[in-house]
């Protein structure tokens, strides 16, 4: 199962508002409030390659709050 690991920036007071958000996503497996340069970290999922590449660019992305996100795919060893 494709998983990612996604650092958030929000528009400042927006970190609250975009908590939220990403927790009611069925996607999203975890979500962590972060101190210094990202504001927090979300563990999301999906089937497959292709629907984690859409959840990222499509569904998270575009939440109202986020300004900036920096995603780490993770892989198999």
């Amino acid at each position: 199962m494709p998983e990612a690991f996604v650092l958030v920036k929000t528009e400042p007071s927006h970190e609250r508002d975009v908590y939220l958000a990403l927790t009611s996503h069925e996607a999203v497996k975890e979500v962590h409030a972060l101190y210094g340069e990202f504001d927090l970290l979300a563990h999301v999922s999906s089937d497959s390659a292709k629907n984690l590449t859409a959840l990222l660019m499509k569904e998270l992305r575009v939440i109202q709050g986020i300004r900036d996100t920096q995603t780490m795919i993770a892989v198999e060893y």
